[in-house]
């Protein structure tokens, strides 16, 4: 929760994909609320009153998968949503012709981003989740040290610095620094 706040306020990215892996902790816990308190919660070194707020958010993003029917996979309808908000930005600046920076960056990125597109098989909604999902995916398999192909981490890095790139448009559009 600490950590979700931090980040949304200073990287959506970072944000996005953390909730991501928020969401498969609490499916690897069954969504059981004790296991996620005992194993999770009580090792943060905060105060009592502030473990009792963690928990308590862990314990309403349980309900909320449970409510949504995400126990075995998918994600939450604002974290959806948030996805959806960062590919409306996405689309603003590739059609802005002062955000020649991000255009370029977009224009790298894009036969990686047109694969994944490709291999989502239409399940994925845009090009910014589907630059996510890619992302999540090469996180997940370095986390298991899987072998990653020399093309795969090439499409990734220029897809990786793309999202990096929105992260930053986004921080300076919600700072009112940028008007699109």
């Amino acid at each position: 929760m600490i950590i979700a706040k931090q980040k949304k306020k200073e990287n959506i990215a970072e944000y996005i994909l953390y909730m991501w892996q928020i969401e498969d902790l609490i499916r690897a816990y069954n969504l059981d609320i004790d296991d996620i308190n005992k194993n999770i919660v009580q090792k943060f070194e905060r105060t009592d009153s502030e473990k009792k707020e963690i928990k308590n958010w862990y314990e309403g993003l349980i309900d909320l998968m449970k409510e949504e029917k995400l126990e075995k996979s998918g994600h939450l309808q604002f974290m959806r949503n948030t996805v959806n908000d960062i590919n409306e930005l996405h689309i603003q600046l590739i059609k802005s012709p002062e955000q020649l920076d991000y255009i370029e960056a977009y224009n790298k990125a894009k036969p990686g981003i047109e694969e994944l597109m490709n291999k989502s098989k239409g399940e994925v909604e845009n090009e910014v989740e589907a630059c996510f999902n890619g992302l999540y995916g090469l996180l997940m398999l370095r986390f298991q040290k899987k072998a990653i192909s020399p093309e795969t981490v090439s499409a990734m890095s220029t897809i990786s610095q793309l999202i990096s790139l929105l992260s930053q448009k986004h921080k300076l559009y919600e700072d009112g620094k940028i008007e699109l």
